[in-house]
């Protein structure tokens, strides 16, 4: 699948934005005061860059539905329940998660069929910032298996996942910057970037401080 053109860029960075600022950041707000985490999802149209399906993490249900997951199920059986009438996930959608999935949500992005996905954060920001660690230490405990005679320096030094295969293209939102044509256009949107981040690291306070007060939390994984 061939990526945007570099010219479009700034289009998929702005849609990309606008669908977490006015779409994802209400719904993460219900729910992180109902107890469940920040992460959420969309998928949009790729020829409108519209959004299609969106949703947030639904741990009060599950502990499977994450944002992605939740966005996905809705995509499937809510939104498009009907699959003569629903978008082809490969040629006709874009995923976005406001987090860098997790093994599960890779898995699911990767089944439904979805070839291309964006995020904001990293799966260290959601470590150090969001204090949610647990992405990391499962990608690092059951998938990255020591080579052998391979030092705990070079296992440190591998990648989580492959973010380019045969079934998706993963990157990070500021990644586009590169495809900006000039360097007042990426700071620009860099401080875009910055605010839209601004937003959830705000939910993020009210989720920790929710937890730090001994609130009932609906995740496994607190």
């Amino acid at each position: 699948m061939n990526p945007l053109p570099q010219h479009e860029a700034s289009s998929l960075i702005a849609a990309l934005l606008h669908t977490i600022s006015d779409r994802l950041v209400p719904l993460t707000q219900r729910g992180v005061d109902s107890g469940s985490k920040v992460f959420a999802a969309a998928v949009l149209s790729r020829s409108t860059l519209e959004p299609l399906s969106v949703a947030t993490n639904n741990e009060r249900a599950s502990p499977l539905l994450h944002g992605e997951i939740a966005c996905i199920q809705a995509f499937f059986t809510v939104d498009f329940p009907d699959p003569s009438a629903r978008p082809d996930t490969g040629r006709d959608c874009i995923f976005l998660a406001t987090h860098e999935p997790c093994s599960l949500c890779l898995s699911g992005i990767a089944w439904s069929g979805f070839r291309e996905f964006y995020y904001l954060f990293t799966h260290e920001d959601s470590r150090d910032v969001f204090s949610i660690p647990h992405d990391i230490d499962i990608l690092t405990q059951v998938f990255r298996v020591r080579g052998s005679q391979e030092s705990d320096e070079q296992l440190g030094k591998r990648a989580l996942y492959n973010k380019t295969n045969r079934f998706f293209s993963g990157r990070a939102v500021g990644e586009l910057l590169d495809g900006l044509p000039c360097e007042a256009d990426r700071e620009r949107w860099r401080r875009e970037i910055r605010r839209v981040k601004d937003l959830y690291n705000g939910l993020s306070e009210t989720y920790q401080a929710r937890m730090r007060s001994g609130a009932e939390s609906s995740s496994v994984w607190r």
